[in-house]
This record gives structure tokens, sequence and C-alpha cells, in this order.
């Protein structure tokens, strides 16, 4: 599935399943390039949910300098959640991150039906997310021993 917006070229939603190897090996060299190597975290990447997302991707050229995984509910929490949101240091400062979270939000709100979603934020990442409409919950935490917060972001339905 091809999603165009005014302010972006071309994001695409797909099932991992119908994915090239290709395509999906991008993914993993984009979340590992970031997660991994920049952020210094040796953690198991790939955690037998990607078959139930979405994967939103934003290519730029040959180039993948955006990627977000939208969770169904009951994978990650009991609400819907996006995940593994990450930006290419190609454009990082450019507001692609911003953009991303606004399509992603957008696209798990259709594609699963719901008015809410939770994410697992990087504790530095707060004001991000705050200004997206998320809204911390509990206390922070660590996860793969870097520090994380639970955030919700409701939206009424009209």
């Amino acid at each position: 599935m091809l999603l165009t917006f005014a302010y972006m070229k071309n994001w695409r939603l797909q099932k991992m399943s119908d994915m090239t190897a290709m395509e999906w090996h991008r993914i993993l060299a984009l979340r590992a390039e970031v997660f991994v190597v920049e952020q210094h975290c040796a953690y198991q990447d790939p955690d037998g949910k990607d078959f139930q997302c979405y994967h939103l991707t934003m290519e730029s050229g040959e180039a993948l300098v955006a990627y977000a995984r939208l969770v169904p509910p009951g994978v990650s929490y009991p609400e819907a959640a996006i995940g593994r949101v990450v930006t290419s240091s190609l454009v990082r400062g450019q507001g692609w991150g911003k953009a991303l979270m606004e399509v992603a939000i957008a696209q798990t709100m259709k594609q699963f039906q719901v008015n809410e979603i939770c994410i697992s934020a990087q504790s530095y990442l707060l004001q991000f997310y705050t200004e997206l409409g998320f809204v911390q919950e509990g206390e922070e935490y660590l996860e793969d021993d870097i520090p994380h917060w639970k955030m919700r972001r409701r939206e009424s339905r009209g």
C-alpha cells in the first residue's frame, strides 16, 4: 500500500508477508544501525512481533530513511502500539521524525480502528512524544538498559 501526503513523498505501509527479502533486509539494517550500533545496545531485535504488524517506511532515493512498526492491540499492550521508531542519520534534524510519527499515529488508528495508542518511549524523547499528544504513565523503567516511559495517546471520537 503506497501512501502519498502533500508534505512528503511516498510512504509505504506493508505487512511483512507482502515485502521482498530486500525490503525486509533494509528495515532490519536501519533498525540495527540506530538501535544496536549508534545506541550501543545489544538486544534481540527480531522479537516475533513483526509478522503481526504493519511496517511504515519512507525512502529517499535508494536509502531507507524512516521506519516505524504499527503493532495491533494485544501484541505489546492491550491497546495498539507504535514501536521501533527510527530515522536514519542522513535525515535527522529535518523534521522526518515528527512526520513519521504523524503518519504512524494516523495509520495505527485507521488500520486497527482504535483511538488509543501506547508506546515505550526512550526517556530523552519525552518532550518529542509529549508534543505529539502522548502522556507519561507509571514510572520510568529500563528496557534493554535504556531508560523508558510508557506513554499513551487518546483521541476522542467525534
